[in-house]
């Protein structure tokens, strides 16, 4: 939710690891969670691929910091990240209520939780770049957002 919002108001395109997913599921076959489990690998792996090509972008996923941490690195270009925090109940809450909007092949009635949400997704990935924690347990006035953002982007200008 607040990466649709972030990129229209950076001026820049948001790539998003559900929507590769769910375009992919829309040709391969899905039928079962390791399946689904490979198929979202290589939408991330699209992602990055897409990223490194363009000049600028949000991109948006949950991110596993062992495995994000080279990923982000080969990416040409600053980063600033922006890590959303909230409170572990109402992730389950919502994700709840998510499950039967998406593509049978996501299996999100059936994922367990130690999968979704680990020690591998509750830190941000932070690499040296500044990272900026949001609290999504309620409302987010996306503005400051913006506005973190931009005094990030600006202090992480090369020469």
């Amino acid at each position: 939710t607040l990466a649709r919002a972030i990129a229209p108001a950076l001026g820049l395109p948001l790539i998003a690891k559900d929507t590769i997913k769910q375009a992919l599921m829309t040709v391969l076959p899905v039928p079962d969670i390791e399946t689904s489990r490979l198929v979202g690998t290589a939408s991330v792996a699209a992602l990055l691929a897409v990223a490194a090509e363009t000049t600028g972008a949000v991109l948006e996923s949950v991110w596993h910091r062992s495995r994000a941490l080279a990923d982000f690195r080969r990416l040409p270009g600053d980063i600033v990240e922006v890590f959303c925090r909230c409170d572990p109940q109402i992730v389950r809450q919502r994700y709840a209520l998510r499950a039967g909007t998406r593509a049978a092949g996501h299996f999100d009635a059936e994922r367990a939780g130690e999968e979704l949400w680990n020690d591998e997704v509750a830190q941000p990935v932070a690499g040296g770049w500044p990272v900026i924690e949001i609290d999504t347990s309620g409302p987010v006035e996306v503005s400051l957002v913006i506005e973190r953002i931009r005094a990030a982007a600006g202090m992480t200008r090369r020469s």
